[in-house]
Formats: C-alpha cells, sequence, structure tokens
C-alpha cells in the first residue's frame, strides 16, 4: 500500500492496526517519492526477532532499494562493530 506521509499522520494509528492483522508493508510517500517503509517484524521460529542478517535471507534474495540505501539500519550496523 502506498499512502501520503499527510494522510500517513491522519491514519497511522488505523494502518499500524492494518499491519499487524495483515502484514502487508506500507510505503510512505513524498510527492510521489518513498520516503519510508513500515513493514511488519520478521520473526523466527521460536517468536523472536530476528537477527538483520536473517531479515535479509527471509527476503529470498529480493532487495528493492534505492541507490545509497542501506539494507541494515544505522544502530543494527553500529551494534556488529
Amino acid at each position: 500500500m502506498d499512502i501520503s506521509v499527510t494522510e500517513f499522520k491522519h491514519r497511522c494509528l488505523e494502518l499500524i492496526r492494518d499491519l499487524e492483522k495483515t502484514g502487508r508493508p506500507i510505503t510512505i510517500t513524498r510527492r510521489g517519492k518513498t520516503v519510508a517503509r513500515l513493514v511488519a517484524p520478521a520473526l523466527s521460529s521460536t517468536g523472536d526477532a530476528l537477527k538483520p542478517w536473517e531479515r535479509l535471507r527471509a527476503l529470498g534474495g529480493k532487495v528493492h532499494l534505492e541507490p545509497g540505501e542501506s539494507v541494515l539500519r544505522d544502530e543494527d550496523f553500529d551494534a556488529l562493530r
């Protein structure tokens, strides 16, 4: 689902509840450009959050990034140092 920043601001809680139920990611845009993606956390078989490399593996080789974007969050990258 693609949604503008303004609409996301007004419907934030409703959209998060929908994400929890369906798992369908939400792409947040500003002037037609993606500024953020809201996705449900990937969980291991034990119900724990996956480690960054496990999240990549769960994508099945399908990583859609803009040039300069990272597959890791800054805090994950720093934690791995």
